[in-house]
């Protein structure tokens, strides 16, 4: 079984976010990327289905400018096979991306799509419903825990009751929560070793996809800083603080 699983290039997780000047949009400049935490994991369990010998191929795939390669690359050390990169210097919506997979989906025809739930830079959690409906193909997702069963996949879902398992036939869509598994470090030899697997590049036109955007960023804010807090006294006065400030008894 062949597995196709998605990769995003997104600003480190550990770097503070800063908004240009103009609010314009987010500063880019001199700003440490990194693979979406969620992509991580994705690219982690389609590994882990590798080396239990439940998929024969591990393909990851990823959308956007040039040095998305370089999330590629660290995907294919981390045990993937082969990348896709579909370049373009557009941003890219959420539908569009969709898309563009589906003529990938088409093409690969994989058993099973293995996606973050959401990319950490947008928060949008779209694309892999939106891919879902596109391909008709079943969906689980906020994934903790994956079971391969012949032509099904099990999937235990966190949703906000508690636990919700579904059983999809396969192909089908995953797309993984935090929960899933923890993802390993790439070696130095895998990381050489993956300078020399096949990478292919091709464009949103190659594809027949036209790249168009529906929205557009008016303005973008930092989150407006926290106040400092006070001490108080005694027990009495945070509870009149609560009661007759903050009114939340």
């Amino acid at each position: 079984m062949k597995v196709l699983v998605t990769v995003k290039r997104v600003i480190d997780y550990n770097v503070k976010v800063r908004v240009k000047s103009d609010n314009s949009d987010v500063d880019l400049n001199n700003v440490k990327m990194a693979m979406n935490p969620f992509c991580e994991i994705a690219v982690e369990e389609a590994v882990r289905l590798k080396e239990a010998g439940v998929a024969t191929e591990v393909v990851v795939v990823s959308l956007g400018s040039k040095s998305c390669q370089e999330q590629l690359r660290t995907a294919l050390a981390l045990g993937a096979d082969r990348a896709i990169h579909i370049e373009s210097d557009e941003v890219l919506e959420s539908l569009t991306v969709a898309k563009l997979l589906q003529k990938v989906v088409a093409d690969e025809q994989p058993g099973l799509i293995i996606m973050g739930k959401q990319a950490i830079d947008t928060d949008n959690n779209q694309t892999g419903q939106m891919l879902a409906a596109l391909t008709g193909y079943p969906q689980g997702t906020f994934a903790s825990k994956v079971t391969i069963e012949g032509d099904n996949v099990q999937v235990i879902r966190e949703v906000d009751g508690g636990l919700q398992t579904v059983s999809l036939t396969l192909p089908a869509i995953v797309t993984t929560d935090l929960r899933l598994n923890e993802p390993r470090y790439a070696s130095l030899p895998n990381i050489m070793k993956a300078k020399r697997k096949p990478l292919e590049v091709k464009t949103p036109a190659d594809l027949g996809v036209e790249v168009k955007a529906h929205t557009r960023v008016v303005k973008v804010t930092p989150p407006a800083e926290r106040k400092a807090g006070i001490k108080v006294a005694c027990v009495e006065e945070l509870v009149d603080k609560l009661k007759n400030e903050a009114k939340v008894i």
